[in-house]
């Protein structure tokens, strides 16, 4: 995947849509606002669960959507042959590195194991200065109450230093994260429109 000049936002979520319809309707009011600020979206591929709920919002509301997937779970998360690109690698950790290049930025929606898999390693590596782009989790509904409770804990027992835990920027809501991302990029209020000329210029 080449990345192009226009920003990039990575979502990491559920392949399930869990047990409150909060946390589906988070999930596409985000692909709607980042397709609305003209950002791209970058996902872990898949048509089922809070992804394709993502996805399929980003793209009718005219958005650019990237989805990786291992081949290995390819049916058994559904690609979504609907994305304007669907790039199927060999494994997970080739899924995570080829998001991680991709993305300017990450939102954690609420999910399971793999979820916090590669949200929490996208957090080691900012930690360990590999990238500097932020890192939000999106509390939707207090799902994430319990991990936050976690991390401070962590901080107070000293195994989590007070800078690496304020790498975790918190949401309750699409606008307030892209807010946030906005804020560590620079951006001021109004995003300009993306210009498709400027991407022909670094094929």
């Amino acid at each position: 995947m080449t990345k192009q000049l226009k920003k990039w936002i990575c979502v990491f979520c559920g392949s399930a849509v869990g047990a409150r319809s909060e946390y589906a309707a988070a999930a596409g009011e985000l692909g709607r606002a980042i397709a609305g600020r003209r950002y791209g979206m970058v996902f872990g591929g898949g048509s089922v669960g809070l992804m394709g709920v993502a996805a399929d919002a980003a793209l009718a509301a005219g958005g650019e959507v990237v989805g990786v997937i291992p081949d290995l779970i390819m049916d058994r998360e559904i690609g979504h042959s609907g994305v304007t690109e669907l790039r199927v690698v060999r494994t997970m950790h080739e899924r995570k590195a080829a998001m991680a290049e991709r993305a300017d930025a990450f939102v954690a929606l609420p999910g399971g194991f793999g979820t916090m898999d590669e949200f929490m390693e996208i957090v080691t590596w900012a930690q360990l200065g590999i990238h500097a782009k932020p890192c939000v989790l999106m509390n939707v509904a207090g799902y994430y109450h319990s991990l936050l409770r976690f991390m401070d804990g962590a901080v107070e027992e000293g195994f989590i230093r007070a800078e690496n835990r304020a790498l975790v920027r918190v949401a309750r809501d699409a606008a307030e994260a892209l807010e946030t991302i906005e804020c560590a990029w620079g951006v001021r209020e109004e995003v300009p429109p993306h210009d498709e000329r400027v991407d022909q210029l670094v094929e």
